[in-house]
């Protein structure tokens, strides 16, 4: 059955002739930043994901760590995996989030991860095991690397390797979320986690990016997924089979988009693991699946 995600992508389909861009393509970037880092924002001036990009070097150690062993098969929903959430508001409480929306957020985390919005089922399932909220206007607008990140997670985070921590606050910057690998984890256990804009969530008001997917893609990085323009053309690129290579993200929903038109497959605009909006995200794939199950009995 069609789910309601890919009904309207090809409703839109229908409707704009298969190229659908959000927004305009001219806007400035703020000043300073360089070429290649502006190329990673829509044509809003979004950034969707800060996480840093693994140097060559720590990519060909990680895959060759997790290649060529037996790693037992994970069943589909058979791993529960508590879920913190850190409510992060300035001294004047601005940018609660309510324990509604934290709910809905963690409804799209399950729909994503088992398979409900359209895309393969992962062994992953999503349980609400706390949340808090800190008033403190430095950790409100923390961003990734900051001493404010550092004082951040090292006062709240909450459980071991197994246990996702999501901070939501205004990071601003045009950034909507940033996240660790679980390789990161034993060298610094304590900065483990996602953050996300509070705007990000079901509800939020980070048009086209407040149906709650930057948590989606966010945590698919803390389960081991690289994006899937990583390695752009490359035969490797994101070290997933099944994903279409692809030379650089995607925005908007653009039906069709081919930038690797030597290699097998459209661009996956739809996976989880590019920078389309929301509601253009439906998917992760079987190999994904494989990948996240993998790194999650490796590593967490």
């Amino acid at each position: 059955m069609m789910s309601t995600k890919q009904a309207a992508i090809l409703a839109s389909l229908a409707v704009f002739g298969g190229v659908l861009l959000s927004g305009s393509r001219g806007h400035s970037f703020p000043q300073g930043e360089d070429e290649s880092r502006a190329n990673q924002r829509s044509p809003l001036g979004w950034e969707r994901c800060s996480t840093r990009t693994p140097t060559p070097d720590e990519v060909t150690r990680i895959e060759a760590a997790t290649a060529g062993r037996f790693w037992p098969s994970l069943a589909t929903g058979s791993v529960s995996v508590p879920v913190w959430f850190h409510v992060i508001t300035s001294s004047g409480g601005a940018g609660g989030v309510s324990a509604s929306r934290l709910a809905a957020q963690l409804t799209v985390l399950n729909d994503s991860y088992g398979g409900a919005t359209g895309g393969a089922p992962t062994a992953f399932t999503f349980s609400l095991a706390g949340s808090d909220t800190s008033a403190n206007d430095a950790w409100y607008a923390a961003t990734p690397g900051t001493q404010a990140e550092k004082d951040m997670k090292n006062a709240l985070r909450v459980g071991g390797a197994e246990t996702l921590n999501i901070y939501t606050n205004n990071m601003g910057g045009g950034l909507l979320g940033w996240a660790t690998f679980p390789w990161d984890y034993s060298k610094r256990p304590s900065m483990d986690g996602i953050v996300v804009l509070n705007e990000s969530l079901p509800g939020g008001s980070a048009v086209p990016y407040n149906e709650g997917d930057t948590a989606t893609h966010e945590s698919g990085h803390w389960f081991g997924l690289y994006h899937t323009f990583q390695g752009g053309c490359s035969q490797k690129n994101d070290y997933v089979a099944d994903t279409p290579a692809e030379k650089s993200p995607a925005f908007g929903c653009p039906v069709g988009r081919d930038t690797c038109p030597k290699r097998a497959g459209l661009d996956p605009i739809t996976n989880f693991m590019d920078y389309t909006d929301d509601p253009c995200m439906y998917q992760f794939t079987p190999d994904q699946a494989s990948r996240m199950a993998t790194m999650w009995t490796a590593y967490r």
